[in-house]
């Protein structure tokens, strides 16, 4: 999923860039514009995907506990 905001990102710059050379200034916003908004979904889904490694490793350190403290009671 990282790798198509990325892309997508990217081929919306380069929009942008042909755009700007041929003096499209409304072309050049919504492609500018997009490729943002699919550079900052890229950041998301990276974010997210370290959010949630970083839960499962967190409940895969508290499970031994809370199987422990169950035994002797």
């Amino acid at each position: 999923m990282e790798r198509i905001f990325q892309v997508i990102a990217v081929l919306l710059a380069a929009t942008a860039g042909y755009f700007y050379w041929a003096g499209n200034e409304d072309g050049l916003y919504i492609s500018a514009v997009l490729g943002c908004v699919a550079f900052f979904f890229n950041v998301r889904t990276q974010v997210k995907k370290r959010n949630d490694e970083l839960d499962a490793a967190r409940d895969a350190e508290r499970e031994p506990e809370s199987n422990e403290t169950q035994s002797t009671l």
